[in-house]
């Protein structure tokens, strides 16, 4: 009856769990030897396959079985860039022939710009020569507002000779003038209020 009753365990404590009854898989020890020249050895089931590298447990470098060959290098896919799957899609002379199209549209685009610019420029030069005659032919129709106009630049480019020559120069103290001192600040003593 003992071996049927509840017994009473805390948190955390180990399993009742015997290895009875338990076949244990059979192992073997594989030997391995880092670059530091560390031992150790690592035990696997015999049925497993056994890695040619794996990581020292004293330094943390790579070790490889001691009295084994060298591990071969891992076989790597490098990775595909832009141009390989271009090329994947089209070949090179019809990649040629999309460049020289481009490039063809971008010239002509460039050209329309440089004749638009350069027929702007031309309107705004045959603009400001015809501009002189429009004042003249302005003033001619309307001879008081021609002579208002002139009037009111010549009004200010007047005021502003004037406030320059009017600006007052301040004068250097000569050497016979002495400055005036400030006033001296009173000072209060305890034995002059007593």
């Amino acid at each position: 009856m003992s071996e049927r009753a509840l017994r009473g365990s805390r948190l955390g404590s180990s399993s009742y769990e015997s290895d009875e009854g338990v076949d244990v898989v059979p192992r073997q020890q594989i030997p391995y030897e880092c670059v530091q020249g560390h031992r150790f050895s690592v035990p696997f089931s015999i049925e497993a396959e056994v890695p040619s590298v794996w990581e020292c447990r004293f330094c943390g470098a790579e070790a490889t079985i001691a009295n084994g060959d060298d591990p071969e290098p891992k076989q790597f896919k490098p990775p595909r860039t832009h141009w390989d799957m271009l090329l994947e899609r089209r070949e090179v002379a019809d990649l040629e022939d999309l460049l020289h199209e481009r490039l063809s549209l971008l010239r002509a685009e460039r050209e329309a710009l440089a004749a638009a610019t350069s027929a702007a420029a031309a309107r705004a030069q045959a603009s400001a020569a015809a501009a002189p005659d429009d004042d003249v032919k302005s003033a001619k129709k309307h001879p008081a507002k021609a002579k208002g106009k002139s009037d009111k630049t010549e009004q200010s480019a007047a005021k502003k000779t004037a406030s320059s020559k009017k600006a007052p120069e301040k004068k250097a103290p000569s050497s016979k003038e002495k400055p005036t001192p400030a006033p001296a600040a009173k000072k209060s003593t305890k034995k002059a209020e007593s």
